[in-house]
């Protein structure tokens, strides 16, 4: 008869535990403790009770430490807290790092043609960007909170004009000799180029379209090399 009773509970309590804080979990414990004891004529014995370290128990269950939670996400720029930190590189070992990146600046035919014929009137529209992209690579660091700013050891950015959809596409390539990847250089250098050509021909037409700026590859450091699937 008690055995049966205590199944009759069962339900109940899973539906107490069922909360998301320690806090309510404390109180479904000690309201299924009062109904115990209401219903068996005493309290509960110390095993089901809900000891100290059954509620430290519980805790530990619910919560989760920074460095799984890490783990599991992968966000390496989150600290222990959840807030935005700068990642200590140190222990890292040096190797050469290159990345590659693109994007595709989509003029429209009359813009296309005037860039084609250098008669855009801030002048020759793709050496402009080319210069451009090549500081803002060197430049990330400033842009970008968390970068690290590093020393690089070649940039390189080039701009061609696509007459089948009348755009230009950029390709930049960022290298360094360090304990971190040179992506974000790379895409920088991509991006503040394709900025520069909307700024060049931008009295032309508002039109002008930035896209898919993307890493194309990168080589170097722990996670070795990586390509885009074509």
């Amino acid at each position: 008869m008690l055995l049966r009773r205590v199944a009759l509970m069962l339900p109940l309590s899973r539906r107490f535990f069922s909360s998301n804080s320690s806090h309510d979990v404390s109180s479904a414990i000690a309201e299924l403790n009062k109904e115990m004891e209401s219903v068996f004529g005493e309290p509960p014995p110390a095993t089901l009770a809900g000891s100290s370290n059954n509620d430290r128990m519980v805790q530990d269950s619910l919560s989760v430490s920074p460095k799984i939670a890490e783990n599991e996400t992968g966000l390496t720029h989150i600290g222990g807290k959840g807030e935005a930190e700068m990642v200590d590189v140190s222990p890292k070992e040096i190797s050469k790092r290159v990345a590659v990146a693109s994007c595709k600046v989509i003029l429209g035919r009359k813009v296309f043609d005037l860039v084609s014929a250098n008669q855009m009137a801030k002048g020759d529209v793709l050496s402009v960007a080319r210069i451009a992209g090549i500081s803002g690579a060197k430049h990330t660091s400033n842009l970008i909170p968390l970068c690290h700013n590093i020393i690089l050891t070649h940039v390189r950015v080039d701009l061609k004009l696509n007459p089948i959809d009348f755009s230009v596409d950029i390709e930049g390539e960022a290298a360094s000799t360090g304990k971190t990847g040179v992506e974000m250089e790379a895409m920088t250098a991509v991006t503040v180029a394709g900025l520069t050509v909307y700024d060049m021909c931008k009295a032309a037409s508002k039109d002008i379209q930035i896209t898919d700026v993307r890493l194309e590859c990168k080589t170097g450091g722990k996670s070795g090399e990586w390509s885009r699937e074509k």
